[in-house]
């Protein structure tokens, strides 16, 4: 993607990742707008970053999302980038029976939310001489952590409709490109000062390099021998990963 010059949403821009894209791609001169459940926090991004714009969105009600796109379409006619990064991650336990309140919002925000935001902005995005949609995914879409069964089962969704989606949009002006983070020192699962985790800054600058180049998966170096463990011993690595990093 041309690193500057873009009108792009993020979902999930008041925090985590999403902050710190957002951020880093306002500094690159680009215009921004992130959306969000919490005001606040997005009122503070925002104050942090002059120039960027905001917008409350729900990635999980249908009619927010519906609302909101509209809206966006009319006051930046020039938006050209979407990117997918609002989700949740909980603990779960696959093997008695699920909270089912877990699953539903789970599934509805990092699967349904996702794909209904693609769904509303696509037709807009196809009248754009250059447009792409970023889905974050995660490296556990292809080694699943087994604490967190269905969030790990929702990202490896998301990179089967990624790779679908990336196949119908053929000789279209969009691109669709999946980023799959390693840990992240984020809010999720409370990881800010996690030591396992990667450092939140070292990610988002080399996430920046990789968003300029033509590469359709963004996988950070750390994160790339879990991605290449997809495969005939896939099984036995996804026991080994978790027997290590579940205490």
């Amino acid at each position: 993607m041309q690193i500057s010059n873009n009108t792009i949403f993020i979902t999930g821009g008041g925090s985590g990742i999403g902050r710190g894209l957002a951020e880093a791609l306002h500094k690159a001169g680009n215009q921004v707008i992130i959306s969000g459940r919490r005001k606040a926090w997005l009122d503070a991004t925002t104050a942090a970053n002059p120039g960027m714009a905001s917008v409350e969105m729900d990635v999980s009600d249908p009619v927010s999302i519906s609302t909101v796109s509209a809206q966006l379409i009319r006051d930046f006619p020039k938006l050209n980038v979407v990117i997918n990064n609002a989700g949740i991650m909980l603990i779960d336990d696959a093997s008695t029976a699920i909270d089912e309140t877990l699953l539903l919002s789970t599934v509805t925000t990092n699967l349904l939310g996702p794909i209904r935001v693609t769904a509303a902005f696509i037709e807009h995005l196809k009248q754009q001489p250059d447009a792409t949609i970023y889905n974050v995914s995660s490296v556990l879409a292809f080694v699943p952590l087994a604490i967190t069964a269905v969030y790990s089962s929702t990202k490896s969704a998301m990179h089967s409709y990624s790779q679908s989606l990336r196949w119908r949009l053929q000789g279209t002006s969009v691109k669709v490109r999946e980023i799959a983070p390693p840990w992240v020192q984020t809010d999720l699962l409370g990881s800010n000062n996690e030591p396992r985790a990667m450092p939140l800054a070292p990610f988002i600058a080399e996430l920046m390099t990789l968003i300029a180049t033509d590469e359709n998966e963004l996988v950070v170096e750390i994160a790339k021998p879990i991605r290449a463990a997809v495969g005939p011993d896939n099984g036995t690595f996804a026991l080994q990963f978790n027997d290590a990093y579940v205490v």
